[in-house]
C-alpha cells in the first residue's frame, strides 16, 4: 500500500497516522490514549512499533481458525458475486480439501439450491459440484425474472422444468457449463 504512494507515505509516521484513521473501538481508544498520555512512544511514529502493539493486543490469535469460523457461518443469499467473493477469500486461508470445501459450500446455499440437489446425480468433483450449484442457481433466478415475480419454491408447478431435469439427471456439468462460467472462476 505503502509504495504505491511513496511520496505521501516518505515518513513512518505518516504509515502510522493513515493506518489509525482506519482504527475503531478499543484498539482507536488505545491508539487515542497514546496521543493524550504518552505522545513520545515509539508506536506513534514507527510502523514496526505501531504494527507490533496494535497486532499483538487486537489482532487475529488464529487466522486459521477465524477463516473457518467463517466459512461455517457464510450463507449465500441473493447476492451471489459477494458470497463467491467471500467463500473463497476464507477457503484459501483454511488450507482445506476439496471435500471438506465441497461440504462447507453445501451447508452455506439457500434451501432452495439443496432441494435441487437433492434429486440430481452425486458430482465426482468439488468442481463439477460448484458448476451444478451455479447452474441450479443460475436457473433459479432465470425462471425469477422470466415471470417477474416473487419466486416460487423450487418444486411448485412454476418450476416444473426444474424437477423435469433434476429427476431425469439432465444436469450438464462439463467445463463449458454454466453458461457463465466466470461466475465460479474464482474459487478454482
Amino acid at each position: 500500500m505503502f509504495q504505491a504512494k511513496p511520496l505521501t507515505f516518505q515518513l513512518e509516521s505518516s504509515h502510522v497516522a493513515f493506518a489509525a484513521l482506519y482504527l475503531q473501538g478499543i484498539a482507536f481508544d488505545h491508539y487515542t490514549a497514546l496521543l493524550w498520555f504518552d505522545s513520545n512512544s515509539p508506536v506513534l511514529s514507527n510502523w514496526q512499533a505501531f504494527a507490533q502493539e496494535f497486532s499483538s493486543k487486537f489482532g487475529v490469535f488464529d487466522t486459521v481458525v477465524e477463516a473457518e469460523e467463517n466459512l461455517f457461518n457464510l450463507q449465500m443469499h441473493n447476492n451471489k458475486w459477494s458470497f463467491i467473493v467471500q467463500f473463497k477469500k476464507e477457503a484459501y486461508k483454511t488450507s482445506w480439501n476439496y471435500n471438506a470445501l465441497q461440504f462447507a459450500l453445501c451447508h452455506a446455499l439457500p434451501q432452495r439450491i439443496k432441494d435441487v440437489l437433492c434429486l440430481a446425480p452425486k458430482q465426482p468433483s468439488y468442481n463439477s459440484y460448484k458448476a451444478l450449484v451455479t447452474q441450479i442457481d443460475q436457473q433459479y433466478w432465470e425462471d425469477c425474472s422470466e415471470y417477474s415475480a416473487p419466486c416460487a419454491p423450487w418444486n411448485s408447478s412454476r418450476n416444473s422444468n426444474w424437477q423435469n431435469r433434476a429427476a431425469t439427471g439432465n444436469w450438464t456439468t462439463s467445463a463449458a457449463l454454466p453458461p457463465n462460467p466466470t461466475t465460479w472462476l474464482l474459487l478454482d
